[in-house]
């Protein structure tokens, strides 16, 4: 039995603040060829998600604590749709090929996530060739904008 206390979450939350991404997730799929994989995933605000999508799998995301705003874009980076989860809604499941990004509102949030299996990174044909790389001086100028991009705004790298 597999089980996800509040202090599990809690001592989630702290790796996640103290590690370099600002994130930490807990798997509860046994194994990264699991046919379903299963984790929770704590992420702090200023953590960078970099637009993607999965293009072998629907992604499903239930808010544990906190919330997160989820950015929906188009291929060119216009942004379709913004949804606020944790508040506003409780469960959000993408079809595949969803480009989209996911920002945490505030410190402490965990979110779950299931979506087919087995594993597999994401391949540059996977990540929006319009955002930055993890790393990159512009994921500062990206995380901005997609604060506060209103539907139909466009990123438009410099």
């Amino acid at each position: 039995m597999l089980t996800l206390t509040h202090t599990d979450l809690d001592t989630l939350s702290a790796t996640a603040a103290a590690a370099p991404r600002l994130r930490a997730n807990r798997n509860f799929h046994p194994e990264l060829s699991a046919p379903v994989q299963r984790l929770a995933i704590a992420m702090e605000p200023d953590t960078y998600v970099r637009p993607h999508r999965h293009s072998h799998s629907w992604e499903l995301l239930t808010v544990l604590k906190g919330s997160f705003e989820v950015i929906i874009f188009d291929e060119a980076g216009v942004v379709s749709e913004r949804i606020l989860l944790g508040k506003e809604v409780r469960v959000l499941e993408m079809p595949a090929n969803t480009w989209h990004s996911v920002q945490s509102c505030e410190p402490g949030s965990v979110v779950f996530e299931v979506k087919q299996g087995p594993y597999a990174p994401l391949t540059e044909v996977d990540l929006a060739a319009w955002s930055p790389a993890e790393g990159d001086a512009k994921v500062s100028e990206l995380m901005a904008f997609m604060r506060v991009a209103k539907v139909g705004e466009r990123y438009a790298q410099a």
